[in-house]
């Protein structure tokens, strides 16, 4: 990965940051479903909106958008359903922590169905470094509940390989030459279609109490922010780095959430904090494996030639 994709993927993790934060919000006064549809559907309004008033259009070709809904349905549709039911359950923490197992199915995933990403021990190790720095980080308290609620942990779980899924799915649109706004536009879209009519079906939404302001707001943030500026960025990665590699942002999730509590709401950073920090560079460290390589490669420098 270059410095770029390091960066891109920084900003990311910081964006998504927030959506545990915001869903924990919403999900106190909202049913999953209602919870998802208005998170895609306010996105594409804003992405279809953005790509008007910038004079983009969108692709007409079918294949294009059967790939699109593909998306959607893997990339949203089923892991944001996955994750807000079982955050109605299991705390943020807990989730946060079963959420990035995406990066170890990423590996086994991409290993089993791409030709380019295959598994090395460097990558394997430093996943599973990663995961153990997320858990040392977030700390053994968050893993107290563990086993109490398994249906809503399988489903936390089930969209993390979904998102793996989703991550390998999505290599073909930069093989399309498909933009990376167009694609998050398309996608998100997709979900919204198919997102809406179910929350309707299922929830229906007229029924409930009008939400709280904090409600309304998180949702918007979680739309905006978590959703339609992060995945313009999440497919600008993709393109230039690759499915294994845009996986790592689970990794780094809890660490900007922690930073800008710590920042922003005054909240203390103890030593499990800086010990899990390290031990997820440490990981990160592994995967890049250009470090790795140039302790490995003998220098050549100052060598007498002949």
């Amino acid at each position: 990965m270059s410095g770029r994709d390091w960066a891109m993927l920084t900003a990311l993790s910081v964006i998504w940051g927030g959506s545990f934060f915001f869903t924990g919000i919403a999900v106190k006064e909202l049913p999953p479903f209602t919870i998802v549809a208005a998170r895609v559907g306010l996105a594409a309004l804003a992405l279809l909106v953005g790509l008007g008033i910038a004079g983009v259009p969108m692709p007409k070709s079918m294949k294009v958008w059967a790939a699109f809904f593909g998306m959607g349905l893997m990339n949203n549709m089923i892991p944001f359903s996955l994750i807000v039911w079982g955050q109605g359950h299991i705390a943020s923490g807990l989730a946060s922590i079963l959420n990035a197992t995406t990066p170890l199915f990423g590996v086994v995933v991409a290993h089993l169905l791409t030709r380019d990403e295959k598994m090395t021990g460097g990558r394997l190790a430093g996943t599973v470094v990663g995961f153990a720095g997320v858990a040392l980080m977030i700390g053994p308290s968050a893993l107290s509940g563990l086993g109490s609620h398994l249906l809503a942990e399988l489903a936390v779980l089930g969209a993390a390989l979904s998102y793996s899924l989703a991550g390998i799915f999505g290599r073909r649109f930069k093989a399309m030459g498909i933009d990376p706004i167009v694609t998050a536009t398309g996608q998100i879209s997709a979900s919204a279609v198919l997102m809406i009519p179910l929350a309707l079906f299922i929830d229906r939404p007229w029924t409930l109490p009008v939400p709280g302001i904090p409600t309304i707001a998180a949702i918007v943030a979680i739309a905006l922010v978590s959703t339609a500026l992060a995945y313009i960025i999440f497919f600008r990665i993709l393109a230039s780095a690759g499915a294994t590699n845009l996986m790592l942002v689970t990794f780094l999730i809890p660490v900007s959430a922690i930073l800008l509590g710590w920042l922003f709401l005054g909240e203390v950073l103890a030593t499990q904090h800086f010990i899990g920090m390290a031990t997820i560079v440490a990981g990160l460290v592994l995967i890049d494996g250009r470090l790795h390589r140039r302790l490995l490669t003998p220098s050549t420098r100052g060598s007498l030639p002949g």
